[in-house]
């Protein structure tokens, strides 16, 4: 009872409204969905990702339709110990006073993992893991120094599965629910609020980059009822770290699936996993 009462009354509140946030992956898809929402709403955008030349589009779009926002460009690999370094000393040089950090890139591969390059392996865990991993714990300190402050980790549906086909991608996803739990917890009574927002098939490239060459892919057939547009589960996102929501699965379809994978026995989602990886193949 004690830490039912502990969870549901944070000691601080969070707004985005004013703040200063750090979006990686902030060059496509959710990231820049991320980049749009809270432009009206932020003093500064901290925006990393490798390309650089997408970065300066994104940049260029919103001084369009917000030229009162501070905008700074980190074009950098977050996977990499030296661009977490780059972010880290960007961040410092700007005195840019972080106190929202986006956890949003991430990296995908559809095929079995017997057939997998493992390069690609390396590189799923490098920017899933340990990118999201050593970033939040490099910039903690600074997200304790301008409190209250959040972060917020895109995670996956896929992270609620052991999902054959996208073996990795899922269990990356997996970890990245769990250390989102298990920080949430840490920074409970710290004025920092930890959320993870777990969309389904998204409108990204996320598909484009992890087919592989060979046109090998997963089943996605019947996952209509998943899909959700950029802008609602950006919306939700955000939505979940300023109102203190550990998870969220947005849109319907992904609430009522991740709701009953979690309900369903073990041995029957290896039994219904196993079935449709057979008939897929």
């Amino acid at each position: 009872m004690e830490a039912t009462v502990r969870e549901s009354v944070l000691p601080t509140s969070f707004s985005c409204r004013g703040a200063t946030a750090l979006i990686t992956g902030a060059s496509a898809g959710l990231g820049v969905e991320f980049a749009r929402q809270l432009a009206p709403r932020v003093r500064r955008l901290v925006l990393v990702a490798r390309r650089e030349a997408e970065l300066i589009a994104v940049r260029e779009e919103l001084l369009r339709r917000h030229p009162n926002v501070e905008i700074i460009l980190c074009p950098t690999d977050v996977s990499t110990t030296e661009g977490r370094h780059r972010v880290w000393t960007k961040v410092v040089e700007t005195q840019s006073a972080i106190n929202l950090l986006i956890n949003n890139a991430g990296l995908g591969d559809y095929g079995t993992f017997e057939t997998a390059n493992a390069e690609r392996i390396q590189q799923q865990i490098d920017v899933n893991i340990s990118g999201l991993v050593q970033l939040t714990h490099a910039l903690l300190p600074l997200l304790r120094q301008h409190r209250p402050a959040g972060i917020l980790h895109v995670g996956s549906l896929a992270g609620t599965l052991p999902l054959p086909g996208m073996a990795i991608y899922a269990a990356t996803k997996a970890f990245v629910i769990s250390f989102s739990e298990a920080l949430r917890i840490e920074l409970l009574d710290e004025g920092i609020r930890v959320a993870a927002v777990c969309p389904g098939p998204t409108p990204t490239q996320f598909s484009q980059t992890s087919r592989r060459d060979d046109g090998s892919d997963t089943d996605r057939s019947g996952q209509a009822f998943l899909k959700m547009p950029n802008d609602g589960v950006v919306a939700a996102g955000l939505a979940a770290v300023e109102h203190g929501t550990p998870l969220v699965y947005p849109g319907w379809g992904v609430a009522v699936s991740a709701w009953v994978f979690r309900q369903l026995p073990r041995w029957l989602v290896r039994v219904l996993l196993a079935r449709r990886f057979r008939a897929a193949r």
